[in-house]
């Protein structure tokens, strides 16, 4: 989400701030004569007060009741249709599309019984899988996103004696869809998933361009195959899901009305939320005060938002959507503004937990320093164990010092015109992403935030967290290096890769792509190892990093720093209600 690239080239593009706006040094706060700012031309803030109005909203009061009533009695009929399923194939498209249309959270504990009852019958060897029933990577996804570890070499008899998937198979449209689907939790070492995820996707797309769909299916399918399912935030593509969904004549109308109803709950109770936050930023006068970093208030709420977007998480996504527009802040002083000497000085304030070694700097450094030690105030006060509020604030404070000193070591890489290693890239940009320490705050304020979960987060590598970060950090790279080689910039993944392996800037990209797809291996093997002893809930939160990930960064674009590019989905998603027939 925050931006860190491209190698070193001189700026030819204005600073977004006049030598007027910068703050004022006295004699003892200028910078060395050796040191050099790296400003930069940062879009706009597209959103300005557009959800100031909502900050005093009560999210479910009175006027609300009605809609609430409604919900309930749609909960029961969704419930009762479910429950009275009978028929294996029925009930997995059902669970398909309650988690489609993002109200499977409402039924968990349906689905999970359900889910095990059908595992239990596959392992029995009573669930009979006809030949060319490619429906069975509906059950397959199914069960690999509840952690079943179900052997891929079942779609091996959908294969002809040559070894290749069966052209017939391609006959059944939303069977090879769901062959698609369930190829995305392909684990290393499946090279039957990756055939599968290449020729399915061929066929689709080739289906999609020659016209061979009905539109409301060809739309559907061509979302699907630039952003999966399982890569996808889950309310996100749910909103677009509806539309599909109610254009498909089979839909269940109490599915679809109860969704709509739960989606317009939620969207203002995430209202009043981003209200929250961007009255806080408005107050806070970081405008004024920080004038070199970015506004962008609106599309850090979307981490946190996309961690968990349920009501239980509320103010896990207020406090850290405050703490992600910090790290906005924090990435831009390193990135934008700050001198080696200066940013050494304030990563030391950092270490220490103490505004002193700051003092002589500039008011900004102040400023950027004071709001994240408010936000960490604000989620040890949200905290009541007064033993976990301690266990909790210092392993946020030591994220916050790791995600510093990544940023000194890309400034001081940048200051010297250092182009490291790919490799040696990779390892810092891991921390640099700054995801880990939405990890750490996300579970600290939750009831996971145990020692045994932060010294897992903390071991040295833990595989999904990594993998996790490294997809954030190379989907950045790659949408937005071109835009940072217009300054002083510390090398970018894409530059470094070039660099260490004397390759051209397409084979890069695609070397970069294919390391992302091998990062989702690993996300999928650990979620899929039963003697993982992280809790499921924690997991699904890093996993939605990753998701968040991809939606920000899809087709090389960066949707943080330029809003434009999201707008009309954030519209979506947290303005406009959805019309209930």
């Amino acid at each position: 989400m925050h931006a860190i690239l491209p190698i070193h080239i001189k700026s030819t593009t204005m600073t977004i701030f006049s030598s007027a706006s910068v703050p004022v040094m006295t004699s003892t706060q200028h910078a060395p004569s050796n040191s050099k700012r790296h400003t930069a031309n940062f879009p706009p803030s597209i959103w300005h007060d557009t959800f100031l109005k909502y900050a005093d909203f009560e999210s479910v009061d009175a006027a609300n009741e009605n809609m609430t009533q409604q919900i309930e009695i749609c909960k029961e009929e969704v419930k009762k249709i479910f429950l009275s399923s009978t028929n294996i194939s029925q009930k997995l498209n059902i669970i398909d599309s309650m988690q489609r249309l993002s109200i499977s959270y409402h039924f968990e504990r349906e689905i999970n019984e359900a889910l095990e009852q059908i595992q239990n019958i596959f392992i029995n060897n009573a669930l009979n899988i006809e030949e060319g029933d490619l429906h069975f990577g509906l059950l397959f996804r199914l069960l690999r996103q509840k952690g079943y570890h179900i052997l891929s070499d079942i779609f091996n008899k959908f294969k002809n004696n040559k070894g290749k998937f069966n052209e017939t198979i391609t006959e059944d449209v939303q069977g090879l869809w769901n062959l698609y689907e369930a190829a995305q939790l392909s684990v290393h070492g499946e090279d039957l998933l990756d055939e599968a995820r290449d020729f399915t996707y061929t066929n689709l797309k080739s289906m999609i361009t020659n016209n061979k769909l009905s539109t409301y299916l060809a739309k559907q399918i061509d979302q699907s195959l630039m952003l999966p399912f399982h890569k996808g935030v889950a309310r996100i593509a749910a909103r677009c899901y509806m539309s599909f969904y109610e254009e498909d004549p089979s839909h269940n109308k109490v599915l679809l009305t109860f969704a709509k109803l739960d989606f317009n709950v939620l969207q203002k109770m995430h209202q009043k939320e981003l209200g929250n936050i961007t009255r806080w930023w408005k107050k806070s006068d970081f405008a004024t005060k920080v004038p070199y970093a970015r506004e962008r208030v609106v599309e850090a709420y979307l981490w946190p938002f996309s961690m968990s977007s349920e009501p239980k998480h509320s103010t896990h996504r207020r406090i850290v959507g405050k703490m992600t527009a910090c790290m906005c802040l924090l990435d831009d002083t390193y990135d934008a503004y700050g001198t080696v000497e200066e940013l050494e000085l304030f990563t030391e304030a950092i270490k220490r937990w103490n505004i002193n070694p700051i003092k002589s700097l500039p008011t900004c450094f102040k400023v950027v320093f004071n709001a994240v030690s408010e936000v960490v105030d604000e989620i040890e006060s949200a905290l009541v164990d007064a033993k976990k509020s301690t266990l909790v604030l210092k392993n946020v404070k030591q994220a916050f010092l790791n995600l510093a000193e990544a940023y000194l070591l890309e400034a001081k890489w940048c200051n010297e015109d250092y182009v490291p290693t790919y490799d040696e890239y990779k390892d810092n940009g891991a921390i640099s992403s700054s995801l880990p320490l939405h990890i750490v705050a996300f579970v600290g304020l939750g009831e996971f935030a145990t020692k045994e979960v932060f010294d897992w987060i903390f071991s040295d590598p833990t595989t999904i967290i990594k993998a996790v970060s490294l997809v954030g950090r190379l989907k950045d790279d790659l949408a937005s290096h071109k835009f940072e080689r217009e300054r002083d910039h510390v090398a970018s993944a894409v530059e470094c890769c070039m660099k260490q392996y004397g390759i051209s800037q397409e084979e890069t990209y695609k070397l970069i792509q294919k390391e992302i797809k091998d990062f989702w291996k690993d996300i999928n093997e650990v979620c899929l190892n039963p003697n993982n002893h992280i809790p499921k809930a924690v997991l699904e939160c890093i996993v939605n990093l990753g998701r968040i990930s991809e939606f920000t960064y899809a087709n090389f674009q960066d949707r943080f720093t330029n809003g434009e590019f999201m707008k009309e989905r954030v519209s979506e998603l947290l303005l406009d209600p959805i019309t209930i027939y």
